[in-house]
């Protein structure tokens, strides 16, 4: 089985931002999300790889295949083509809270956005709460 690549680092989050966005909207951005993430799990930003910045974590197993590692209860990353929101679980039941989150595209398992203004604020609040709630529902407090 491979080894997952994504795994909590010690680098330096405010130096990520800082040398990794492209725009000056992308870099204020960043720092805003950086306060509210925080402020909201009530942990502390780490980078996970080289680009993805996350607040806690949670242990998970995979239930189609063997593998299982860590993985931020939340996080973004400031990406080139848009910021990538790690804040949805994807499941059905779910979906309700994307209906009044503003202007986005989905990926597979994150939400993607040109800038920060482009949402509602209180409701990506909506979706990190139940996000947080139903990992660790699933998965237990790490």
């Amino acid at each position: 089985m491979a080894e997952l690549k994504t795994k909590q680092t010690t680098a330096n989050v405010h130096e990520f931002i800082n040398t990794f966005t492209d725009t000056e909207q992308k870099r204020s951005d960043s720092f805003e999300l950086l306060k509210l993430m925080s402020d909201f799990t009530g942990f502390e930003p780490k980078m996970w790889g080289p680009s993805i910045i996350g607040f806690g974590n949670f242990h998970y197993k995979s239930d189609r295949s063997k593998q299982e590692g860590d993985w931020p209860l939340v996080g973004f990353s400031p990406r080139k083509a848009a910021i990538s929101l790690y804040v949805y679980t994807g499941s059905p039941e779910h979906e309700h809270l994307l209906q009044n989150l503003g202007k986005f595209k989905m990926g597979k398992a994150c939400i993607y956005i040109k800038k920060l203004s482009d949402i509602d604020i209180n409701e990506l609040k909506k979706i990190m709460k139940e996000t947080i709630s139903y990992l660790k529902s699933k998965y237990g407090e790490h």
